[in-house]
């Protein structure tokens, strides 16, 4: 990847105060990209963004109100200007339980999180980068979505969904310079586990042939790949981060 791959470059990453969004910000930001940090905890997210040498900003969003993703990239825009750059990473995983056992407002909740979310957070990029004839996209779905965990149907459903939402929008802006992807990955050691039970932890574990979980910086390293000038073909895709789990 060329040094100048990302000069004058700017990208709102939600999520990205900790985790696979932390660490996405963190190695952008190192190639020099303008960043603004996206996150509902805005005490962490003004500390990550302070962390970054070049100019940064933070701003505190819940990724399903669709009226706090508009203020967030109002502002954005009057920070930088445009925004070249979308990472999705925020999300939940919700509590593990059986579809008969599941509460329906935490389904419900989940899904407007997981996957409503990620379409606000595309939707509102979009018309600017069609504008610019310019734009990278990538939303962070999981291997769950492919497979479906048992005990997980919420995250499970809300990451399937992820998952074609980026293909039918990719697809809508294939015309254009403007690449849309996103990345399925096993489990990362994050705060995410918090919410989950230990035998739902163990289980994630077992299925993943490398016998080890994601680290950050992986995911990092093909996130940067996906939103670089370098990749100006593929669009609509799913790359596996699964460490050897998934079949397709």
């Amino acid at each position: 990847m060329s040094d100048t791959s990302f000069n004058g470059q700017t990208a709102i990453i939600t999520g990205g105060a900790q985790g696979i969004g932390g660490a996405a910000a963190a190695q952008l930001a190192s190639l020099g990209v303008r960043i603004a940090v996206w996150d509902l905890d805005l005490e962490l997210a003004q500390a990550s963004a302070a962390s970054f040498a070049n100019d940064s900003i933070a701003c505190q969003v819940d990724v399903s109100r669709w009226d706090q993703v508009q203020n967030a990239y109002t502002a954005t825009r009057a920070a930088f200007g445009h925004v070249d750059i979308l990472v999705n990473a925020a999300g939940i995983a919700g509590s593990n339980a059986s579809v008969a056992d599941y509460d329906v407002e935490e389904f419900q909740q989940i899904i407007t999180i997981n996957l409503t979310g990620t379409f606000h957070v595309n939707k509102v990029v979009v018309a600017d980068m069609q504008a610019r004839d310019y734009g990278r996209i990538v939303n962070i779905a999981s291997v769950a979505g492919k497979e479906g965990n048992p005990n997980a149907s919420a995250y499970s459903a809300s990451k399937a969904g992820v998952i074609g939402l980026t293909k039918s929008l990719g697809k809508e802006l294939a015309g254009v310079n403007v690449a849309v992807n996103c990345i399925t990955p096993a489990a990362a050691r994050t705060r995410i586990f918090d919410q989950m039970k230990q035998e739902h932890i163990d289980y994630m574990l077992s299925k993943i042939p490398r016998g080890r979980f994601l680290e950050l910086d992986e995911a990092a390293a093909m996130i940067t790949w996906l939103v670089s000038r370098e990749n100006s073909f593929t669009t609509a895709g799913v790359f596996d981060l699964s460490g050897g789990r998934a079949t397709y």
